[in-house]
């Protein structure tokens, strides 16, 4: 694991952002799922951890027009870097796959266990006590209202989660359990969606 170390290291300066949805706390909270879901698998573990460790070096903003190249950006970001802790030609291809095959804007399914693995431990944290607000603070900076006053839960409107926080619970965060590829990111997305439903529900009674 000592060149997941030094990749840690070199990445870490591009983790700098102020962005609290994608920050350097986000990458331990991956990798750490990263790891539990890895448990047992017989996957390369240092491949996922570096997916990981890499996938964010290039975060461009939820609007932005190359939003869906964002992750193949990283992963071209990525390359120099794995070549220069040690990384053989291999790897690094298993490596920058997982990291293009994360991104939910472009919609791929996982070609492999390492990639599903990264792709279901990013999506679980947006997801939870840790999604709420994460996706609080990408709305933020998107300029979203919470929600909107006269329709909070969008029964008698379209929903519009670039206009509404809330919105974006329904438009995309609940319905991630069911893209999840392995067993225990689909357990685990349930239960946190459960919370989440649990903090709508308080929020309802609060605004009615």
């Amino acid at each position: 694991m000592e060149r997941i170390k030094k990749l840690a290291e070199l990445v870490r300066p591009f983790y700098g952002s102020d962005d609290p949805a994608h920050d350097w706390p986000h990458i331990g909270r991956v990798v750490a799922t990263a790891k539990k879901l890895s448990t047992g698998q017989a996957v390369n573990l240092d491949c996922i951890l570096a997916a990981v460790y890499c996938h964010d070096i290039v975060n461009l903003p939820k609007n932005h027009p190359d939003r869906s190249r964002a992750s193949e950006l990283a992963a071209d970001k990525a390359e120099p870097l794995l070549r220069e802790v040690g990384f053989d030609p291999d790897e690094i291809a298993i490596t920058k796959t997982a990291i293009i095959e994360h991104s939910y804007s472009r919609g791929m399914k996982p070609s492999s266990l390492e990639s599903a693995i990264v792709q279901d431990s990013d999506r679980l944290d947006s997801l939870g006590a840790i999604g709420i607000l994460r996706c609080s603070s990408v709305n933020t900076l998107m300029k979203a209202k919470y929600y909107d006053p006269f329709d909070p839960f969008a029964e008698n409107r379209e929903l519009d989660d670039r206009s509404f926080m809330i919105d974006h619970y329904f438009v995309k965060l609940f319905k991630l359990p069911d893209l999840m590829v392995t067993d225990a990111g689909k357990k685990e997305g349930l239960t946190r969606v459960e919370y989440m439903k649990s903090f709508l529900a308080q929020l309802k009674a609060e605004i009615r």
